[in-house]
């Protein structure tokens, strides 16, 4: 990759994770021009047929529907590259799936760790996107494994004595934690309930991040990508939900129009509006 393309490179657990995660981010700055690369860990194989328009099909066809899903999505983002891991889902917390030997949470860390310092060192990004240290409201042993995995591989890919032949040494700039904002989610939340509607379970309980924020992007112009991105994987999401659905992409962008992160290693205080803001040539 040239010096100057802008890149990122967001880094994910399972299939789907990807369209309910920073897709309206993702879109805005590949419609730019940035380059963007998804890396999938998993295939998400310990996943169930969510949408009841599949309640008759065979789970064994889920892993390859998943994966034909992902590409659908990644397509609609925006993505330029789709990077597999292989490895298989690790279930929920305290699951059998927890024990199988290839599972993303159980294999050796540097295991896990080496592809993604391939993939670092190969598309250069300036950016990284990964989940946070901040778990607690959803411990998934795979979106643990991935927050570590990024930590590690991040630190490994710009040190020229860690695996030489896996590329020339590189280092990210600058590392970001997707964030579950309690604010977003109380303006949501209270725009579908002022609709009559009534949520499936009260999802401003879950803990925020909102302490953790450094970058605010406004994605008003591409916030319908997630839309669409969630739509096509019609095995895991019920078009009719409202929790994913009841509001339009224009009243969404009205209510709440940004998507935040949490910048590594940014100073108290430090408040952005642009992921490659102060990187040089980009």
């Amino acid at each position: 990759m040239s010096s100057n393309q802008r890149t990122i490179v967001s880094f994910h657990a399972h299939p789907d994770d990807e369209a309910s995660k920073g897709a309206a981010t993702i879109a805005k700055y590949a419609a730019e021009g940035a380059r963007a690369v998804l890396v999938t860990a998993t295939g998400g194989e310990e996943g169930e047929f969510l949408n009841p328009a599949f309640k008759d099909r065979d789970p064994a066809e889920l892993p390859e529907l998943r994966l034909k899903e992902l590409a659908r999505s990644a397509e609609v983002i925006g993505y330029r590259e789709v990077e597999l891991l292989g490895f298989r889902d690790s279930g929920m917390p305290n699951s059998p799936a927890n024990s199988h030997p290839n599972c993303f949470g159980a294999v050796e860390l540097e295991v896990a760790v080496r592809p993604l310092v391939a993939i670092l060192r190969r598309e250069r990004p300036q950016v990284l996107i990964s989940y946070g240290a901040h778990q607690d409201s959803y411990p998934h042993p795979d979106h643990l494994r991935v927050y570590e995995v990024a930590k590690v591989a991040r630190e490994l890919a710009a040190d020229a004595t860690f695996a030489p032949e896996l590329g020339d040494p590189h280092w990210v700039q600058k590392w970001y934690w997707s964030l579950w904002v309690r604010a977003r989610f109380e303006a949501i939340g209270a725009a579908i309930a002022a609709k009559g509607i009534e949520l499936p379970f009260r999802m401003t309980e879950r803990t925020g991040d909102d302490d953790l924020v450094t970058t605010r992007i406004d994605v008003s112009a591409t916030i319908e990508v997630g839309r669409s991105a969630l739509l096509a994987h019609e095995t895991q999401v019920d078009p009719n939900s409202p929790f994913w659905f009841a509001l339009s992409p224009d009243e969404l962008a009205n209510i709440y129009p940004y998507e935040e992160y949490h910048l590594v290693d940014a100073p108290a205080g430090y408040l952005e509006t642009d992921l490659f803001e102060g990187i040089e040539g980009s």
